[in-house]
C-alpha cells in the first residue's frame, strides 16, 4: 500500500500527545503471553515438558484460540532452535499436540519454500496425522483448510474440510481465516463476496468473539488491493468499527488481541481516522506484531514505531486546525455557499 509506505516517514511529532504509549524502547514485536513465555525459555534449554503441558491443559480445556496461537508460535520456534521439538516427537511420537505441531512448522516451511508446491504434496501424511489426534480439536482442520489452499484443492474437497472445522468449534478465528484466504482467491479478488462471508459469520458470533473481526480481515486485503474493485466506504467503516468495539471488551495491553489491535490500526490509517488510529494504538500498548506490518516493509517493528509517529503527526494537525476554525469569527452568510472570485 503505497500510502501507508510514504505515511510512515520518521518526523517530529508533539510530545503531549504520546501520553499514554510506550517509549519506542519499550515496545516488543510478537512477544510472548505469560504462558508461552516460560514455555520458550524452557524450550530453549532443551525441556520440551512445559510446552507438552500448555499444549494439552488447552485442548482440554477447549481454548481454541489460545491454542491455534500457541501452535503457531511454538512451530516458529522450533524452526529456529529444534532440539527441543524433535526430542518431544521422539518420545511421545503419538502424541495430538506434537503432531499438531509437526503439521503447522512442515506448514510454514512448506509455504516459504521456492519448491512449495511439490513439499505441500509431501506433507500430506503429516496433516491429516494431525487431525486424527483429538477428534474435538479444530485447530488441526485450520493447518489442513491452510494445507489445502497451498495445494489449490477444489471447492468440493475445501468444504468437506470447512464441514469439519465448524462441527468442532462454529465459531474459530484461525478457521474462519483460512477460509477467508481461499475465498478470496477462488472469486479471484472478489471484494464483496468476502465482505459478504465475513460479515454474515461476524454477525453469527458471540459479541466477543475474535470472529468480530473477521470483516477486519477482508477490509485490509481492499486495503492492500490497490487499484482494486471498489468497495463502499461505509463497509470499511463498519468493519473497523466492529474490530474497535471487540478491542474495547478486551484489557488495554492485552497480548491476546495485540494482533487485532495491529490490524485495526493499519485499516483505521488506510481510512485517514487519526484520532480513532491512535487510541488502538494506545490500547495495544507495547505490543506489536509482526503482521500486519511485515507486509509494508522489511522491518515490521520499526514500520510500526513510525507509523505511531505518522499518527501523532495527523491527529496534532488535524487538532491545530480545529482550534484555528472554533477561533475564526463566524459570518452572517454562515452554511451559503461563498461567491466564486472572477
Amino acid at each position: 500500500m503505497a500510502m501507508l509506505r510514504a505515511f510512515t516517514r520518521p518526523g517530529r511529532t508533539s510530545p503531549h500527545l504520546a501520553a499514554g504509549l510506550p517509549a519506542d524502547d519499550e515496545v516488543l514485536l510478537d512477544a510472548p503471553d505469560g504462558r508461552l513465555a516460560p514455555v520458550l525459555v524452557a524450550a530453549g534449554r532443551g525441556d520440551h515438558g512445559p510446552a507438552a503441558t500448555l499444549l494439552a491443559t488447552t485442548r482440554e480445556a477447549a481454548e481454541w484460540e489460545d491454542r491455534d496461537r500457541y501452535v503457531v508460535r511454538l512451530a516458529a520456534f522450533a524452526r529456529s532452535r529444534g532440539e527441543w521439538f524433535a526430542d518431544w516427537c521422539a518420545l511421545a511420537p503419538d502424541d495430538p499436540d506434537a503432531l499438531l505441531v509437526k503439521a503447522e512448522l512442515a506448514l510454514a516451511g512448506a509455504w516459504e519454500s521456492p519448491a512449495r508446491a511439490e513439499l505441500l504434496r509431501k506433507i500430506a501424511p503429516l496433516v491429516k496425522a494431525a487431525t486424527e489426534g483429538d477428534p474435538r480439536d479444530p485447530v488441526p482442520w485450520r493447518v489442513a483448510l491452510d494445507h489445502a489452499h497451498g495445494t489449490g484443492a477444489g471447492h468440493r474437497e475445501f468444504e468437506r474440510l470447512w464441514g469439519e472445522a465448524v462441527s468442532r468449534s462454529p465459531h474459530h478465528y484461525g478457521c474462519h481465516v483460512a477460509a477467508l484466504r481461499h475465498l478470496s482467491s477462488s472469486w479471484h479478488g472478489s471484494h464483496s463476496e468476502c465482505f459478504d462471508f465475513a460479515e454474515t459469520a461476524a454477525q453469527d458470533a458471540l459479541p466477543g468473539s475474535l470472529v468480530q473481526a473477521l470483516p477486519l480481515r477482508a477490509a485490509y486485503a481492499y486495503l492492500r488491493d490497490d487499484g482494486g474493485a471498489v468497495v463502499d466506504r461505509g463497509r470499511l467503516d463498519a468493519a473497523a468499527d466492529r474490530a474497535a468495539a471487540l478491542s474495547v471488551g478486551y484489557a488495554a495491553g492485552d497480548p491476546g488481541l495485540a494482533e487485532a489491535r495491529n490490524l485495526l490500526t493499519f485499516v483505521l490509517v488506510g481510512l485517514s481516522r487519526w484520532e480513532d488510529a491512535l487510541t488502538q494504538l494506545r490500547m495495544t500498548g507495547p505490543y506489536a506484531t509482526s503482521f500486519p506490518w511485515d507486509r509494508v516493509g522489511d522491518d515490521p517493528l520499526g514500520v510500526f514505531l513510525d507509523l505511531r509517529q505518522g499518527v501523532l503527526r495527523e491527529v496534532a494537525a488535524a487538532r491545530s486546525a480545529d482550534s484555528v476554525r472554533r477561533l475564526l469569527p463566524r459570518s452572517e452568510h454562515a452554511g451559503r455557499a461563498p461567491a466564486r472570485d472572477h
